[in-house]
């Protein structure tokens, strides 16, 4: 138990306690431990770019290495097919001559190698061996013995080295008496694609790099903004009210920073008016009180005998009971509200005789007090609406006292009801100093009292708001020309007003 209370004592100390800060002075910068966002953020955008780098390297080098191999093979078909065309040219009996004469002056022989081939797929002379008998197992020289046409092919040799080979049959009488073959190596092929890779590779890895840079630097700008405002909600929720961000961009951070701030000072705001509101509450609950715990003491110890004084006495413990009691039904009104526990009993009403009964009731009250109520009827009939009798006239007498607390200095009072286009609209206005400009948009507000020293709750004109917007009427407060101050409540005639 006891642990409880210290604990209960120790929040009420920090909800009372005032930040030991400037609160409306920009937020400072703090460094923020948590970069896991960050991080995941610049991997994610280093891995998206080096995936897109690889994928563009491999694309590129299949291309370049199946342009070179296309042509090489283009280049080889078009030999096979040349040389072809000139053994025809030959007898039969001739072309092995004449094949021997042009291996043996094949002036490409460093880099392709030409065969000559019999029906059987074997070696008669090669440009690399003058004579010999082995075996081609290709298919470009199954391919072409079988279709009679230029066949090519792209395969490895025994000792792995990756080769284009070309072959074209020689034919007489419709019989293919044998194939002209070339060959080349693409061991340079792949030295250059080697090359060019090591190429793509190094200027990848530049490209990777300058968008982890950019990376790096966009996530910068946008994550810092997010930590700031994170770091000035956290104050906030903290209790560090009103705190303000600066602002460094008018792009969409710059509007949320708007908005933190605007909700920073709308809560700063609220929190002083609630505690306004606690320490006005108190100082009306505590003068009333005071003086009927007087008088009722005075009166029960027998200290006043006079007739007149002990009727002055009484009527001071009523007078200050009713206002207890109306501060207090004002209290739960306010809170029926907030709690949405707010609710109307609807009925036809006339409502210029509702503003009546008000007026009446307040001119001998104000007549004591020397304030003058002029009360202008509407010239013309108003029709019957919809609506809460009681809380209309609580709207009435809420706006009647408010003028005689703020504006009775003035000495008169003016009450008007009048019809303008579809709605009802009644005016109540004083003579008094007003209101200051600065603080018309807030005189509204629940708990706000302004400059003003004038005792009450501060949520009058608040309950009167909220009974006048349930009507689906509008609320207007503003200083009349003149001076003084107006409030204007306009209410819809038409038959579904609630």
């Amino acid at each position: 138990m006891e642990q409880e209370q210290e604990h209960r004592k120790k929040a009420r100390v920090h909800r009372g306690k005032k930040p030991l800060i400037d609160q409306h002075r920009p937020v400072e910068e703090h460094p923020v431990r948590k970069v896991r966002l960050r991080r995941l953020w610049q991997f994610g955008a280093t891995a998206a770019a080096t995936l897109i780098v690889v994928v563009a390297i491999i694309i590129l080098m299949l291309s370049i290495h199946t342009y070179y191999t296309s042509y090489i093979r283009a280049d080889l078909e078009s030999r096979a097919q040349t040389a072809a065309g000139v053994f025809r040219n030959y007898t039969q009996s001739n072309y092995l001559s004449a094949a021997r004469q042009f291996v043996n002056q094949f002036e490409d022989k460093n880099v392709i190698e030409v065969q000559f081939l019999n029906s059987g797929s074997r070696v008669l002379m090669s440009s690399n061996m003058v004579i010999t008998g082995a075996g081609v197992d290709s298919a470009d020289v199954s391919a072409a013995i079988a279709t009679q046409r230029v066949q090519a092919s792209i395969g490895k040799t025994e000792s792995g080295e990756s080769v284009v080979s070309a072959s074209a049959p020689v034919v007489y009488g419709g019989t293919v008496v044998g194939v002209v073959r070339f060959i080349t190596s693409l061991r340079e092929v792949d030295r250059q694609m080697l090359r060019l890779l090591a190429v793509c590779v190094a200027v990848g890895l530049v490209v990777v790099a300058v968008v982890a840079l950019f990376a790096s630097y966009f996530i910068k700008s946008v994550l810092d903004p997010v930590i700031r405002v994170t770091e000035t909600a956290k104050r906030i929720a903290a209790g560090s009210y009103g705190v303000q961000m600066e602002k460094r961009a008018d792009d969409e951070m710059g509007e949320l920073v708007d908005t933190i701030n605007d909700m920073s000072m709308k809560i700063d705001q609220a929190e002083r008016a609630q505690s306004e509101f606690i320490s006005s509450v108190s100082h009306e609950l505590r003068t009333p009180l005071t003086a009927i715990n007087g008088w009722a003491e005075t009166l029960y110890n027998g200290e006043v005998r006079d007739a007149d004084d002990v009727k002055k006495g009484m009527g001071i413990i009523v007078s200050e009971a009713q206002r207890l009691t109306r501060m207090v039904e004002e209290l739960l009104e306010f809170s029926r509200m907030e709690t949405g526990r707010f609710s109307l009993s609807v009925e036809p009403i006339d409502l210029q005789a509702e503003l009546e009964d008000a007026v009446y009731t307040y001119q001998e009250f104000f007549r004591r007090k020397g304030l003058e109520l002029v009360y202008t009827p509407c010239p013309e009939e108003l029709p019957i609406i919809n609506g809460d009798p009681e809380r209309l006239r609580q709207v009435f007498c809420n706006l009647l006292d408010n003028a005689d607390k703020h504006g009775g200095s003035g000495g008169r009072i003016d009450v008007s009801v009048e019809k303008e286009e579809e709605y009802a609209v009644i005016r109540i206005r004083d003579y008094g100093r007003g209101v200051p400009e600065d603080e018309l948009p807030y005189i509204k507000y629940k708990f706000y009292k302004g400059s003003s020293n004038v005792r009450g709750s501060g949520i009058g004109l608040a309950v009167v708001d909220e009974i006048v917007a349930s009507h689906n009427g509008v609320f207007e407060v503003g200083n009349a020309e003149g001076g003084g101050f107006v409030a204007t409540i306009r209410l819809p005639l038409h038959e579904d007003t609630v």
